[in-house]
């Protein structure tokens, strides 16, 4: 079966220490470099996701009210 465009299934192992490797063909695909900080966001009943790099960014300024539209 092939996947529709634009959309990807990848898997990872949990290593002891928790961690896990992001595949290459994802790092690649969504620009993820070496030091760069992701945002993962949790939900007991759906799982895990991880948005895009620059959420982090989007979400702090609409927590602060430092996006369009703010105080």
């Amino acid at each position: 079966m092939q996947a529709p465009k634009g959309k990807y299934a990848w898997t990872a192992t949990v290593g002891e220490k928790g961690q896990i490797v992001i595949p290459k063909q994802a790092r690649e695909v969504f620009g993820i470099k070496p030091g760069d900080t992701l945002l993962l966001l949790g939900d007991e009943k759906r799982g895990i996701a991880i948005p895009p790099k620059g959420a982090f960014a989007e979400l702090f300024g609409i927590a602060y009210g430092e996006s369009e539209g703010g105080e």
